[in-house]
């Protein structure tokens, strides 16, 4: 499998939170030659299920990436430009002068525009989304002809190489851990593994992580991984609370985390001599995992994390090599587990001391 290629192609697509359908046509293409049924649910989470070779009924474990993007949604059309609002977090101070694709009834390539720096706001003032419009370069006859209130609206940021192994681009939040799985899913091809693995390209994750909590309850699985994006050490940001890229994959500790399932993935990577870092998260992570966790009568869940330069910008950045590290240790984990080990995870019983 061409991870890189396989990374720009998912990166290329414009699906943006509740607009899923072009990038998981993409997934559902490529995942289908790994799994043994693949089905959508009503809310457009892609799920698939590639059976374990242990005894009926066997153990499942769910491996779970946000599909969709960031975005804009048209909130306005005044005098032929485009107001918006955001589809996710968005960082408006990079936002100015960006390229983007208004999905109105064609795509229009359009550019955000930006007043002159003497007439706008004061310099220390971010900009807020009133400030911010579209010109598409149409009359505004033609623009209230091509484009509604509702429409989307995606960044116009291609992927490109960088030296070594980084690739930057829109979308690499959290299109990196949808690659991370397919990766893992092409792996387990050729190894046994007694669990079934049932893995979730969720929707709606960047605008409330609707697509896991709704997968998760249909699933309904043993234990389950979220794989999502990470800060990424870089100027500006602190040391403790981000990490280097090309270093390796996160594991999330803290209270939306099963402490036993970390524990089992760092034992993991240390006998598999896969290099991780350690994300410490006192609350809630803002991904799907904390969703995951609360469903039902509880889902043991645990979080990797893929470093990235420029979170939530429409130019994001990740290096292969966190990428591969990631599903490498996916593949050991899920190669590794029998039929006890959901004993040795499990909390300890009243009268007994617990970890």
């Amino acid at each position: 499998m061409d991870l890189k290629q396989h990374l720009k192609d998912l990166c290329a697509v414009a699906a943006p939170a509740g607009h899923e359908a072009p990038v998981r046509d993409v997934i559902r293409a490529v995942w289908s030659e790994w799994v043994d049924d693949i089905r959508v649910d009503g809310l457009g989470s892609l799920i698939a299920l590639k059976r374990g070779t242990g005894s009926e009924p066997r153990r499942q474990i769910m491996l779970c990436a946000h599909m969709d993007e960031i975005g804009m949604i048209v909130s306005d059309i005044a005098d032929g430009f485009i107001c918006t609002q955001p589809l996710g977090g968005i960082d408006y101070r990079v936002l100015m002068t960006q390229n983007v694709i208004v999905h109105g009834r064609r795509a229009l390539p359009g550019v955000i525009g930006a007043a002159p720096p003497h007439m706008g706001r004061p310099k220390k003032e971010y900009p807020q989304a009133a400030d911010l419009w579209i010109d598409v370069g149409l009359p505004a006859a033609e623009v209230a002809a091509l484009v509604r209130r509702g429409d989307v609206i995606t960044f116009d940021s291609p992927p490109f190489d960088l030296k070594g192994e980084r690739v930057a681009g829109k979308s690499m939040d959290n299109r990196a851990s949808v690659a991370v799985v397919s990766l893992c899913l092409h792996e387990l091809q050729g190894r046994r593994h007694a669990w079934d693995v049932v893995a979730v390209a969720s929707a709606q994750e960047e605008s409330g992580a609707s697509g896991a909590s709704t997968a998760a309850y249909q699933v309904r699985p043993d234990l389950a991984i979220a794989i999502d994006g990470s800060y990424g050490r870089q100027r500006g940001v602190g040391d403790d609370e981000s990490f280097a890229l090309g270093d390796g994959p996160t594991i999330g500790r803290g209270p939306n985390f099963h402490i036993r399932l970390a524990e089992a993935l760092h034992q993991t990577a240390k006998d598999h001599d896969v290099k991780v870092q350690t994300e410490v998260i006192p609350g809630n992570s803002g991904t799907d995992a904390w969703e995951v966790q609360v469903s039902r009568e509880g889902i043991p869940t645990a979080l990797i994390g893929l470093p990235m330069h420029n979170m939530h910008s429409p130019i994001e950045l990740v290096d292969l090599r966190d990428l591969r590290r990631a599903a490498r240790l996916l593949v050991a984990f899920i190669a590794g587990m029998d039929d006890t080990f959901m004993d040795e995870i499990a909390f300890a019983l009243p009268g007994d001391t617990d970890r």
